[in-house]
Parts: C-alpha cells; structure tokens; sequence
C-alpha cells in the first residue's frame, strides 16, 4: 500500500512538471518489470443516477420512499458491474425553501432544520454489501444555530465514509435562508482514478472544473437537480458538456429524473460526447459508462489537450511575442 502511495505521488509529482495528464506520466515513471504490483491505468464502471425528488423532510413515507429508490438503483447499478454510482441532488430528499421556512409556505424565510431527518446508515451498510461506492447527496449539520452544509458524501465499498464536498457556490435563497457553504474542492480515490466533486448551481462556473483539471482529476461527478425550468436544466447539461471538453476530464451529470425529458442524467466523456444516458421519460434509472484512462483509449487530440492548455495558460507562449510596427498598426490590411 506504501509503494502504490508512492508511485502515485511521483506519477502526480511528472504530470505537474510535464503537463501531462496521469495516465500520461504513468508510462514514465512506472517500471516495465513493475508493472503487476503498481496500480492499475484503468477502465473503471460508473453508474450515474437520476431520481425522483420529494421535496418534504416532514413526511416520513417521502424520505422512506426515497430511500427505498436509491437503494434499488445500487442494485441494478450492482448488476451491471458498476464500481461507483453517483445520485443527484435531492436523492434522499430536496427540501424546498417554503415548507423549510420558519415564517411558512406563503414566504420564504429561514429554514428550521428540525423539520426533517436524513439517515444514510441504511445505504452505507448496502454499500459495503455490495462491494459498490456510492456518492450521495444529503444535509450534514452544523453546530446550532449554524446553517447545514448541503454536502456529497462519498462512501466506499465497505460502507465507510471516505469524505465529503459541501456546496460552495449557492445561489440566492441557498446562502440566504437554507445553507452554509463548504471551504473547498474535494478528491477522491477509486482503482486508481481521481474524482473531484460538484454540486447545485456550480456547473455555471468554469473555474471549478478547471481547479479539477489543475488537480489532475480524471472526472467530476456535478449533483444537480431540484428547481430547474426546462430551459434550465438543458442549459446545464450544455455546460457540462464543454466543461468535460474544455478539461479533457470525463463528467457525471447526476439530474433529477422529472428533468429528465430535458436533460437525463449521464456520463459525459472527455471529448464532450455523451457517453451514457437515462431514458428521458421521468422514472429513476442509471445510465452505465466506463471510465477508461488507459493510454491506448485515450484519442491522441484529447490526451494531447491538457497539457497543451496547461502551457498556455503558463504564458509559455510569451517568448515568441514580438515588436513590430506591423504588429502594433490594427489600421492598416
């Protein structure tokens, strides 16, 4: 375990000097003879969920139901052999910012946590069952009278919570009335692929994929879901696309499967092409990809990208800037 924390620091430690990506500075730092005890360049299945969303933390049969449908898209992602499966914002329940309101539904107010509870053990324990990391969407309190952060918590295949991602970016009523926000990026681990997180309202904001990038991620999984116009929600999925594009990075686009017409969840390859999708006709699914950054898969245009970006935005370009009068005259053809 030592050695493969090692090489992992050293293949990091080539890909931010070379502007390679990982998969890249694999080659050159890991030894031909050493190659079946080092960590694996790998292809990796990645479940990616949509969900129905309920809305209501006071109703105990809602969050049951709730609970109910994540844990059977476990198993049908269990199934199919996935290793990862990613669920939206609101898997195991949205609160909406009226019936959280302490003033009630006519305004929106701030938001009584008291309202609701959200227990994760069950789907933690299904996870370590199943052998199957899971990265679920739900509130983690604070200490009163704070505001919870509106978190990811990623949980591994033995049912242990390994981390988790609160909201940074909120939007209005969030910062308002309902949330704290988080400090920073997050990262995690699963058969030798990074992962970074993002949640809600983020996909908006390119320098959250590309501070990923700069972490040499090989995906991010962006939680959305809850409150979205059709309009909206197909504008996200559009920004999700040129953000996994942009960064050469493979993209998990968790959404709410009433949006689903719009925009089904899915995974999102590096080039931008969806790579899997749900159905688009509102009912909770998963759509299955597999991540594969093997050198060999990678096509030559997009491995060659990352570090092509990263050089530019070095200023690596600036040595061949000149002085010329041709140059400075925009009056003239």
């Amino acid at each position: 375990m030592t050695s493969n924390r090692n090489l992992k620091r050293r293949v990091r430690a080539c890909a931010a000097k070379t502007g390679e990506s990982y998969a890249a500075a694999l080659r050159h730092v890991r030894p031909a003879q050493q190659a079946d005890t080092m960590p694996q360049v790998t292809l990796m299945r990645l479940a990616t969920a949509q969900v129905i969303v309920r809305e209501d933390p006071r109703d105990p049969g809602q969050l049951r139901q709730s609970g109910r449908d994540v844990r059977e898209l476990m198993r049908q992602a269990h199934r199919a052999g996935a290793r990862i499966i990613h669920f939206p914002e609101g898997a195991t329940c949205s609160p909406h910012k009226r019936i959280m309101s302490v003033t009630g539904p006519a305004e929106v107010g701030p938001a009584d946590w008291g309202r609701g509870d959200w227990q994760v053990a069950a789907i933690a324990r299904l996870a370590g069952e199943l052998r199957l990391w899971a990265v679920l969407v739900s509130v983690h309190t604070l200490t009163p009278p704070r505001r919870p952060h509106n978190s990811m918590y990623v949980i591994s295949d033995q049912g242990e919570l390994v981390t988790r991602y609160d909201e940074r970016l909120l939007s209005s009523t969030k910062l308002s009335f309902m949330y704290t926000p988080g400090s920073g990026p997050v990262t995690f681990e699963v058969d030798g692929l990074r992962f970074g997180c993002a949640m809600g309202i983020e996909v908006h904001f390119p320098e959250v994929f590309a501070e990923y990038e700069r972490l040499d991620v090989d995906g991010v999984l962006i939680s959305t879901g809850p409150g979205q116009t059709t309009g909206g929600t197909a504008a996200f999925a559009t920004q999700a696309q040129a953000h996994a594009a942009t960064n050469s990075l493979w993209v998990s686009f968790a959404m709410a499967a009433p949006h689903s017409a719009a925009a089904p969840a899915g995974a999102i390859a590096p080039d931008g092409r969806w790579a899997a999708q749900c159905p688009g006709d509102g009912h909770p699914a998963v759509a299955i990809a597999d991540i594969d950054n093997r050198p060999e898969s990678i096509d030559i245009a997009v491995a060659q990208a990352r570090p092509w970006r990263r050089l530019a935005r070095a200023g690596a370009y600036d040595a061949h800037l000149v002085t010329d009068d041709r140059s400075d005259d925009r009056s003239a053809f």
